[in-house]
């Protein structure tokens, strides 16, 4: 009796902790083989977010491009959805965004492993999971969908590249793939030649170019709620 009477105040102060949107910093130890790591990350939590439930949420994963790598965790709220998520109360999905240490890249091995913490720890629907970045993170979008397509229902690549061999596992995802034409920091020939490699397998890929836009494709792409519907409309049907 007492060991339910303790499990039922677990859960009222839980459900006492989430009943908003909420927005914290967290922490992810994390090893892979004898590799050990950590991410500082971003969370942000849908209004009436209850741990305690059989509820599911659809998520996003975003990765952050260069300038933001380091120990301020704030700085990854300078773009993408961590900056939106200040003016959309109620942004329907779970949203993770790590922080890549200072003087590294992302690496896909440990954002899996970072994946498989998440969708333990957090009430995340298997079958919505999607993955975006920016330039670093546009590149590191490519690669973690690539080397991991299991997790994911779409991705949204952003003035990223990649290997072009490794990509065509992406046949079967829905990608949808952002660049300046103007950019002279990533060459939209990087992303153009990952979606020559796609269209020429038949893989479901759209490209949208910004005629005018330098390397800040990402404003326009994640101020636009096309972006966020399209995300909704896809759903994977094999989560093994």
């Amino acid at each position: 009796m007492k060991k339910n009477f303790n499990r039922l105040i677990i859960k009222t102060i839980l459900i006492m902790l989430f009943p908003l949107a909420i927005s914290a910093q967290q922490t992810a130890e994390l090893f892979e083989g004898e590799v050990t790591f950590r991410y500082e990350y971003l969370l942000h939590l849908p209004q009436g977010y209850d741990p305690g439930s059989a509820q599911t949420y659809p998520f996003i994963l975003f990765l952050h491009g260069a300038g933001e790598r380091g120990d301020v965790l704030d700085s990854v709220k300078v773009h993408g959805p961590p900056k939106i998520l200040d003016q959309e109360k109620d942004f329907p999905f779970i949203v993770v965004s790590p922080q890549c240490p200072a003087g590294e890249w992302w690496e896909s091995y440990k954002l899996n492993a970072l994946m498989e913490e998440l969708v333990e720890k957090y009430r995340i629907d298997r079958h919505r999971i999607y993955l975006t970045g920016l330039s670093m993170g546009g590149f590191g979008t490519w690669d973690f969908a690539s080397r991991y397509p299991h997790w994911f229902a779409a991705i949204a690549p952003i003035c990223g590249g990649g290997d072009e061999r490794r990509v065509r596992r992406l046949k079967e995802m829905p990608v949808w793939t952002f660049h300046g034409m103007k950019d002279q920091v990533v060459p939209v020939e990087s992303t153009l030649e990952l979606v020559r490699a796609l269209e020429k397998i038949g893989g479901d890929i759209t490209f949208t170019v910004y005629p005018e836009a330098d390397h800040d494709s990402w404003s326009e792409t994640y101020d636009n709620p096309a972006l966020w519907d399209w995300f909704l409309e896809h759903e994977r049907q094999d989560t093994d």
